[in-house]
């Protein structure tokens, strides 16, 4: 199989695999809807960012060490768990009023905040490094005199890219609900969805 038809194939898959209902997609739908399109689309690329670090370990071959090591990998999950339970402490005590809201936008939320956000979501998921390990050598040509780890490097590319089009898609979307989804009630309950998200992504890390 050529380059060409080794990239079409992977960017098709990865696509498809994007686009499943998967925790990272919920939270930026559930962010983007709550929050708004900007602030959805930001954590969006703290996530992608995160595939930065993923890709990079999965090229040099560090995740491998990573995936054979069952402490490295305790270390990482629980951390992150940490991480999550301490975002759904903040929702809970968030107020879940649409004006609050639009304050929170307007005068305290950072891009930097809510990319950090998005980012250690994705960098304290071991399981992401292991869905690197498990799916991108099916796409390598290993006939090839391109190195390795320069293919590893080119389909983490793509992958972040084909990411951030479908993240952007889904926010403008998703973000376009917040205009005439403003009863009290809805922001409870979306409120309460993303602590429960957020506390499932935790407690899957652990028992994962």
């Amino acid at each position: 199989m050529d380059f060409l038809s080794t990239y079409w194939s992977f960017i098709l898959a990865s696509v498809a695999l994007t686009l499943l209902p998967g925790p990272d997609l919920v939270f930026v739908i559930i962010q983007s809807v709550t929050n708004g399109a900007r602030i959805g689309f930001t954590i969006a690329i703290g996530l992608v960012s995160g595939l930065i670090i993923h890709t990079t370990l999965a090229a040099t071959g560090l995740s491998l060490v990573i995936a054979q090591s069952e402490w490295a990998i305790k270390g990482i999950q629980y951390a992150g768990a940490a991480y999550l339970f301490y975002l759904a402490y903040l929702g809970i005590k968030s107020d879940a009023s649409p004006i609050a809201l639009e304050a929170k936008k307007e005068n305290t939320v950072s891009f930097w905040k809510r990319w950090r956000t998005g980012f250690f979501m994705n960098v304290l998921n071991p399981k992401v490094s292991l869905f690197f390990i498990a799916f991108f050598p099916q796409f390598l040509v290993l006939e090839s005199e391109i190195p390795i780890s320069y293919q590893m490097v080119t389909l983490g590319l793509l992958f972040m890219v084909q990411a951030i089009l479908i993240f952007g898609l889904v926010c403008l979307i998703a973000g376009k609900l917040t205009a005439t989804l403003r009863s009290e009630r809805f922001w409870n309950i979306t409120k309460w969805v993303n602590v429960g998200v957020l506390a499932l992504l935790g407690i899957g890390l652990l028992v994962g």
